[in-house]
């Protein structure tokens, strides 16, 4: 094996550790918010963990049992419609999860670290919050709790329905059937805010850490424009011969890409050079290169 090829391997296995170490993390901050803050309140939610805590709410039958069980179930009836590496991350994440759940709910039993409906929103806000934010650890370092991405991956697969669609109806069923349990319409609006502020979590956990924006500016000044970039800002600046459709004149487009943090100091250099240029502003989900993040 050459030294590349070790080096490449190195670095492979390097990356799983670090993976499985912040997958490990994630599960722990899920499985906090939702045994200690999600449960004792009698929240609903969908996914999985939503059907665990009804058949909880309804039967007492521990969160932890009932994870393993569904998602064992669901991975045997979808089987042929998966990859053999979604197969593996998710006997792997949900084995974890399904330990740390059974492990910290009779815990949290006997300790409770809130006093239930004393204050029932924030309480939803905290336990929410960690819940995504977990959630987010997990898919930001390829993780897979499995849950209804089981049942999407099968709908999408046979019978054409999307993602987003598929997510939705199912959580939304999940959710909606807490009325025949409580009679009430509160624990349906609990969880739809539960599944709002969540969301919001996850996706910031997962793109927030490398939140990056484009730039598009069109001036006549552009390479005084790109030199205070480069001189000021550190940032390159790719320069693009266009036509304006208007004016039938040729004109000179700056791309630049930079850090979210970076975009006021680039504002800057672009109003002290040409106050009338014009710019466009758009954020990216991910940048990967040089001076930005690296591909996995």
């Amino acid at each position: 094996m050459s030294n590349i090829s070790k080096s490449v391997m190195v670095r492979i296995k390097t990356q799983q550790t670090k993976d499985l170490i912040f997958i490990c993390l994630g599960i722990v901050m899920f499985s906090f918010g939702y045994t200690a803050f999600i449960l004792p309140e009698k929240f609903v939610m969908g996914a999985v963990a939503g059907i665990s805590a009804l058949l909880y709410y309804a039967f007492n039958i521990p969160a932890g049992i009932s994870i393993w069980a569904i998602n064992a179930l669901m991975l045997v009836i979808a089987i042929k419609a998966l990859t053999r590496q979604f197969f593996i991350r998710t006997i792997i994440g949900v084995s974890i999860m399904s330990v740390v759940v059974g492990v910290m709910q009779p815990f949290f039993e006997a300790h409770p670290i809130i006093t239930v409906g004393e204050d029932k929103f924030m309480h939803l806000l905290i336990g929410s919050a960690l819940a995504g934010g977990g959630l987010g650890l997990v898919f930001s370092h390829n993780g897979s709790t499995g849950g209804t991405d089981i049942l999407i991956a099968l709908l999408n697969k046979y019978f054409s329905v999307s993602f987003g669609r598929a997510m939705q109806f199912i959580d939304c069923t999940i959710i909606g059937s807490s009325y025949f349990i409580f009679h009430s319409m509160e624990p349906i609006v609990y969880g739809l805010a539960y599944t709002l502020i969540a969301s919001y979590m996850c996706d910031y956990v997962v793109n927030g850490t490398r939140q990056t924006v484009q730039f598009i500016i069109m001036s006549k000044d552009y390479e005084k424009i790109a030199d205070a970039i480069n001189s000021t800002v550190h940032r390159g600046v790719t320069v693009i011969e266009g036509k304006g459709w208007y004016s039938k004149k040729e004109v000179d487009i700056l791309i630049v890409l930079s850090r979210k943090y970076e975009s006021q100091d680039i504002l800057y250099c672009v109003k002290s050079v040409d106050p009338k240029a014009m710019v466009s502003q758009t954020f990216c989900h991910g940048v990967f290169g040089e001076g930005f993040d690296k591909m996995k």
